[in-house]
């Protein structure tokens, strides 16, 4: 039987690695991002060339509620539930909080923090009907630590997990696992940012001496999709040893 799977920001990085990483495992896998589309287009690309490889884009904004909805409408026209959400859509700020305009903050929360709950809502409507689906956030571990000049980041990712907790408790008597995954350093177009001392700097600081990969994230992801039910409410880190 086919299995279903929406990745948010799944257009590069560490859910273009779970993207491809599901649909070589047999999954149609539901595309999502805001605005990358060329790249999301290679990512349909490179699925549809895979053997038996099924794929649906479904670009908007997940973090506003009605472009979720329509999302979600495009989904339930092909599938009648989710098997796996994850919800991996964000975005970074680096600065000082009292420099951070309302706008600023208001569309980091929206991308990161509100989009988990409009995403997981509406999955969780047809999940309930059928005892079945799981859902993993992508959070990061300043969302367990904190990080100076990432308050904003790091505020939304501690929700994150908050909300990932709540949930698992409040969907396990329908058997529905949801557990998070707390990313340190990846080497993701978010950190290319940093000039390449800085990058070396960083990947001194922390104990395997290097950054992780989307596609060590995606394994994760995949494993966690596989775990057993009895598995949730779980903030799982994967930083090289950082914290």
């Amino acid at each position: 039987m086919k299995k279903y799977i929406l990745v948010t920001g799944a257009s590069r990085g560490i859910g273009r690695s779970t993207a491809l990483k599901f649909a070589s495992e047999g999954y149609h896998v539901f595309l999502n991002c805001r605005s990358s589309l060329a790249e999301l287009h290679q990512v349909q690309n490179e699925i549809l060339t895979m053997d038996g490889g099924s794929c649906t884009l479904v670009p908007g904004d997940v973090g506003n509620p009605d472009a979720v909805r329509q999302i979600f409408q495009q989904i339930r026209a092909i599938c009648p539930h989710l098997d796996v959400l994850v919800n991996n859509a964000g975005i970074s700020h680096i600065g000082l909080l009292i420099d951070m305009t309302d706008e600023e903050w208001n569309a980091l929360l929206a991308s990161n923090l509100s989009s988990v709950f409009y995403c997981s809502r509406e999955a969780l409507k047809d999940m309930v009907s059928a005892k079945s689906g799981r859902i993993i956030n992508i959070s990061s571990m300043w969302g367990t630590t904190g990080a100076s000049c990432e308050a904003a980041y790091s505020a939304a990712k501690a929700g994150m997990n908050g909300l990932t907790r709540a949930l698992a408790k409040e969907y396990a008597p329908s058997s529905i696992p949801v557990n998070a995954i707390a990313c340190g350093v990846i080497d993701t177009v978010m950190n290319s940012q940093l000039t390449k001392e800085e990058q070396k700097q960083l990947a001194e600081e922390i104990p395997v001496g290097r950054f992780g990969t989307s596609a060590e994230v995606a394994e994760l992801v995949w494993k966690i999709a596989n775990s057993p039910e009895y598995m949730t409410g779980q903030v799982i880190g994967i930083d090289g040893g950082y914290i």
